[in-house]
């Protein structure tokens, strides 16, 4: 049996242990961190740990109060209902063409996911032949900005899909797209390298350069919940957690 390089950057190190979240620190982590180089094997474990145990719609909180936005794109939703985070890489192609994402998986690094936008809902470009050699190329999900099949096999699948909707037909294997390219979507840009999260509530968009500020962010917001989410089973109200007093008048 013959030794990938990443065997050997792995050095027996265990990538799926998980750090419980009271001990994780996010210490000069960095986008980079999302994938074990050999030598990152603690923040790559506690980066990977928090991301487990956070949201889309905590992240989504963290990059509005630093940079007034969203970061969501709205129309793409868990085909699935798996989670899935990493760097994207990117593809704009036909839905007459299927041929570019796979050209697409080859592109991609271990670790990656493939975020492709569509010109149409005509026809589905990804499918069960795609999810399968994207899973085995360590590639981490796949979002479509436009129509998947083969939902008999992606609904079972250990295989994060993300899309607008779904069609049985199919185009051809042209190769005419693009890959690496920034995109725009419902107002979102997006440039290869970028940072993405998906779960069952939503798919969220962070540009590299926020990546570590918006991990920060979400730490805080994640134990600020926490804390409540304390109080309310102490038997508090969410009106009182928040300190809201009420103005308006009750008519009996």
């Amino acid at each position: 049996m013959s030794i990938k390089p990443r065997d050997l950057l792995n050095n027996k190190k265990d990538l799926d242990k998980k750090v419980k979240f009271e001990d994780i620190s996010l210490d000069n982590i960095s986008i980079d961190d999302l994938t074990y180089n050999g030598k990152n094997y603690k923040n790559y474990i506690n980066l990977n740990s928090f991301l487990d145990n956070v949201s889309s719609c905590q992240i989504s909180d963290a990059f509005n109060e630093i940079a007034h936005r969203p970061g969501v794109v709205y129309n793409l939703k868990s085909i699935n209902n798996l989670k899935a985070w990493g760097k994207i890489t990117t593809s704009k192609t036909g839905s007459d063409d299927w041929g570019t994402i796979t050209l697409a998986i080859d592109e991609a690094d271990e670790g990656d996911v493939l975020l492709v936008e569509t010109s149409d809902m005509d026809a589905a470009i990804w499918g069960e032949l795609a999810s399968t050699c994207a899973k085995n190329s360590g590639i981490k999900a796949t979002l479509v900005y436009g129509c998947v099949r083969d939902l008999d096999v992606l609904l079972t699948m250990d295989y994060p899909i993300f899309a607008c909707g779904y069609r049985p037909n199919a185009g051809k294997a042209l190769g005419l797209g693009e890959i690496n390219v920034d995109l725009e979507l419902e107002s979102v840009k997006i440039s290869p390298g970028d940072f993405l999260y998906g779960d069952e509530t939503g798919v969220v968009i962070i540009p590299k350069e926020f990546f570590a500020q918006v991990m920060e962010k979400t730490f805080e917001i994640k134990l600020k919940e926490k804390n409540i989410t304390d109080m309310l089973n102490s038997g508090k109200s969410l009106s009182q957690v928040v300190g809201l007093k009420s103005n308006i008048k009750l008519f009996k």
